[in-house]
């Protein structure tokens, strides 16, 4: 998100009851290098990558950009949640000059089934209603992924439409702040 960079990032850590979202930090990189070779995690995002090659190209401080909140549990990376703009040129959007923001997630699968997503989730859409008051945030994945769908609209998301992007029928929908449930 570009204006992130310039009008609120990196925020103060977010903390929820259980969690602190925040920048990444040096010590991440393991936990950064584990989403992304987890076969389970790449499940419905186009795969898991070798790991050699993620300890060549991860660098020292990964995900170190607007829009990218580590979720850390008792000191631990856990997962990670972002923020970007989403394509123009990609299907799905709820903006005439689209460039929504788009919120995205992945958590180490011994993270999961516990409401952490659906707790850091929650916890950034307040911060960034707060921050872009008004703005809608835009979800999609595949309509396989029924844990992605039923945080979705546990969220407060509402399905705006289905397309096929990536080989697969995508699930598209946005949330409005003024009434989201949160």
């Amino acid at each position: 998100m570009a204006e992130l960079g310039t009008r609120a990032w990196p925020p103060a850590p977010l903390r929820t009851e259980r969690l602190v979202l925040r920048a990444s930090e040096t010590g991440d990189r393991a936990a950064f290098i584990e989403l992304f070779a987890s076969p389970e995690v790449g499940t419905y995002v186009g795969g898991s990558r070798p790991r050699d090659e993620l300890e060549r190209a991860v660098p020292e401080v990964p995900g170190r950009r607007p829009g990218v909140f580590v979720i850390d549990l008792d000191g631990a990376m856990i997962g990670m949640v972002t923020l970007d703009r989403r394509d123009a040129g990609r299907p799905g959007h709820v903006r005439p000059d689209a460039q929504e923001a788009e919120l995205g997630y992945m958590f180490l699968p011994e993270a999961w089934g516990r409401g952490y997503a659906a707790e850091a989730c929650d916890a950034i859409l307040g911060w960034f209603a707060d921050t872009f008051p008004g703005e809608p945030v835009v979800l999609c994945t595949q309509i396989a992924n029924d844990r992605a769908l039923r945080l979705a609209v546990k969220l407060g998301f509402a399905e705006v439409e289905r397309f096929e992007e990536y080989g697969a029928e995508q699930w598209f929908g946005v949330w409005h702040p003024v009434t989201a449930s949160g």
